[in-house]
């Protein structure tokens, strides 16, 4: 048997986890539903767009040199309306056509004046150009998009401004990545459904609502389980039934190095582990491997530690399993407005709250940053990114993401 990677950098961890991908289908999908989804292949525009030179502009359309010396006056000699299907006059010198906003130019016409730069003579047979026309208020065809071409690809996450584009390159719907179906399964004898009352030694579980949210944020279904008592047989159970029903498992606790750390026990002793801990503080004990085939991440049952490990490890992984797609952080550099505590060895993910109102972005610290301190990630809008052995006093500069 392979020796496992222990103690490896969060890259290593992404790369060792990405060559165990989901395979996740194919689906076509109506532009109604389309919105966050993710692109499967890439999409062409069947049209070009416009389809035909059109006027940008409600006002004249008239031939160029006709405007040179304004103020010029021309023969009006049809109008013409976006969506008119008549066939419209050829215009000679001398002549010009009112026209509205997206109705095609009449052939012979190189040039556009907007209304309020013309005067119109009382029986509306004449037009007087005040201006030059300006050729630039001519849409031209397929200046946006041209037939065939590709203008969306795989693994575009589809955002509202490009589902209109869908539709303006002429696709009622679109293939995407069916959703993984995600499992999460918390463990821990101390754990308790919220509401319910507690006993001195007993907790409220709290990961496995955090984490669905994050499944659904990346686009995905999550399906959350009872949490699971500390035993083999309890786990192997729920590990066993969500490896049938789900795509992807994610588990809550029991990963580090104590006797009751039966998620790493089981997967040492009866799954396939492919890597076990990561330089990342808060979070250094994550796994992951396969249970029955399917992957499977360990994350460490501390509230704080979970929320950045999915961050860091999972929804990386998600991404590479849509070509890229999904949402993603923004990084940016902050100032440091407290000093945060740094790590040698490990990528420092601390909870700050980023300030962009002066003059560049400055970072503060939530509070107290405690693996087990939900409060500091509910309060925090970002992350650092302190390398291992980074300065991180009040005043230095490091590289941060959004959440």
């Amino acid at each position: 048997m392979a020796e496992v990677p222990y103690f490896i950098d969060h890259e290593a961890a992404q790369r060792i986890a990405a060559a165990s991908p989901i395979l996740l289908a194919t689906e076509q999908v109506e532009l109604d539903a389309a919105h966050g989804r993710v692109l499967s292949h890439d999409l062409a525009s069947k049209v070009d767009d416009p389809p035909f030179d059109n006027s940008a502009m409600d006002g004249f359309a008239f031939i160029h040199n006709d405007s040179l010396e304004p103020p010029a006056t021309l023969t009006i000699i049809q109008t013409i309306q976006a969506g008119d299907a008549n066939p419209a006059q050829n215009l000679s010198s001398g002549q010009a056509t009112r026209i509205m906003t997206g109705a095609p130019m009449p052939l012979g016409a190189t040039s556009i004046l907007p209304i309020e730069r013309c005067e119109v003579n009382d029986d509306g047979t004449e037009v007087t150009l005040l201006e030059q026309g300006r050729p630039h208020f001519i849409r031209k065809r397929g200046e946006n998009l041209r037939q065939g071409e590709t203008n969306l690809t795989q693994g575009t996450t589809l955002t509202p401004a490009k589902v209109g584009l869908c539709a303006t390159m002429g696709w009622p719907t679109v293939p995407v990545y069916k959703k993984a179906r995600v499992a999460i399964i918390s463990t821990g004898d101390e754990l308790k459904f919220p509401g319910e009352p507690l006993e001195a030694h007993q907790i409220y579980e709290s990961n496995s609502f955090g984490l669905a949210s994050l499944v659904q944020w990346m686009g995905h279904e999550a399906v959350r389980y009872q949490a699971v008592a500390d035993s083999m047989d309890s786990l192997r159970q729920a590990l066993n039934t969500a490896t049938e029903e789900c795509d992807l498992v994610l588990t809550s606790g029991g990963v580090s190095m104590g006797d009751w750390d039966y998620v790493r026990k089981i997967m040492e002793e009866e799954g396939d582990v492919h890597y076990w801990r990561v330089k990342i503080r808060p979070g250094s004990p994550p796994l992951f491997g396969l249970w029955n085939g399917t992957p499977l991440f360990g994350l460490p049952g501390n509230p704080a530690s979970s929320h950045v490990v999915f961050r860091v490890l999972v929804a990386p992984y998600l991404r590479a399993c849509t070509a890229g797609g999904g949402p993603k952080e923004h990084r940016l550099r902050v100032q440091l407005a407290d000093r945060l505590k740094g790590d040698d060895t490990c990528l420092s993910l601390r909870r700050i709250r980023i300030d962009t109102t002066g003059d560049h972005p400055v970072a503060y610290s939530t509070g107290p940053q405690g693996s087990g301190n939900l409060n500091s990630v509910a309060q925090a809008d970002g992350l650092t990114l302190l390398s291992p052995g980074q300065a991180s006093n009040k005043g230095d500069w490091c590289d941060a993401i959004l959440l």
